[in-house]
């Protein structure tokens, strides 16, 4: 395994055709903000916005390229002086995911009964999460943006408002993971996925979430985004059309918010429900 020249070079902060970059991955990378694309003509280009927010993303999502991309480590000798082991080990040493709460939930973690009930300005972080399970009438709502997970006690009126007064259990999917979505299948509650509202967004919950989650997902759409849309941002629709442009949906309500992207070609951030 080794680090591709792609990316290599965006870490090197240069300018690559998006064509380089194998089709999910280039939509994942732009719907998380990573990249910025420029279009000229039929050709696109992509570039890094912050390469060290992308290099930690890397790392973040397999801990083996944090070692993958140490330059000059051509040799065990220079792994060990660099990473203090020479042995690259393909097992991640924190997997699972965070979660949160703005009222006490009991769980269940290795047969053990616990109350989630993190303070204002804290998480939890749930590693051995195949042991983790939460009452049935629990709502599931994976939250994408870290801004708004750490501040859901500033959206506990909108989440009542637009799902209802229900007990909540908010989660991410960082650091990158297969781990929520494989621990979401494996328990029967109803999950409500918050993101941007833009193409890319769209795309990822359909992709990572809603396929393996059949009739019990949905994309969490506010009742007054049309308005916010309306003021979003046209940059990012126009960055993520060539890439995303063709999501559809058979959910009725998803596909109404895509043609309001469409209708008003903008985009609009989830930050901009934090009270």
């Amino acid at each position: 395994m080794s680090v591709r020249a792609y990316i290599k070079e965006l870490l090197d902060g240069k300018t690559i055709a998006s064509s380089r970059i194998p089709g999910g991955l280039l939509e994942k990378y732009i719907a998380e903000g990573l990249l910025s694309v420029s279009v000229h003509g039929s050709r696109k280009s992509v570039r890094a916005r912050d390469i060290e927010a992308f290099r930690q993303y890397l790392i973040d999502e397999d801990e083996r390229n944090r070692v993958l991309m140490l330059e000059g480590a051509d040799s065990r000798a220079s792994l060990a002086a660099e990473t203090g082991n020479s042995k690259l080990m393909a097992v991640r040493s924190c997997p699972g995911f965070p979660v949160t709460a703005y009222e006490p939930i009991e769980c269940t973690l290795n047969g053990n009964s616990i109350v989630l009930n993190p303070p204002v300005g804290s998480f939890a972080f749930i590693c051995d999460w195949k042991s983790f399970s939460v009452p049935a009438d629990v709502t599931v709502v994976g939250i994408e943006n870290m801004e708004n997970f750490r501040m859901v006690h500033r959206q506990k009126a909108f989440f009542e408002k637009e799902i209802g007064k229900r007990r909540f259990l908010f989660v991410s999917r960082y650091p990158q993971s297969s781990d929520l979505r494989a621990w979401l299948k494996t328990i029967p509650n109803k999950y409500y996925h918050f993101g941007d509202f833009d193409l890319a967004g769209i795309k990822i919950f359909q992709t990572e979430f809603e396929r393996y989650l059949p009739g019990r997902s949905a994309f969490l759409i506010p009742s007054d985004i049309e308005s916010r849309i309306e003021a979003g941002s046209s940059k990012r629709y126009d960055e993520q059309l060539q890439i995303a442009g063709t999501v559809s949906s058979d959910n009725p309500a998803l596909q109404t918010l895509i043609d309001l992207i469409h209708k008003h070609r903008k985009a609009y951030d989830q930050e901009g429900y934090i009270e």
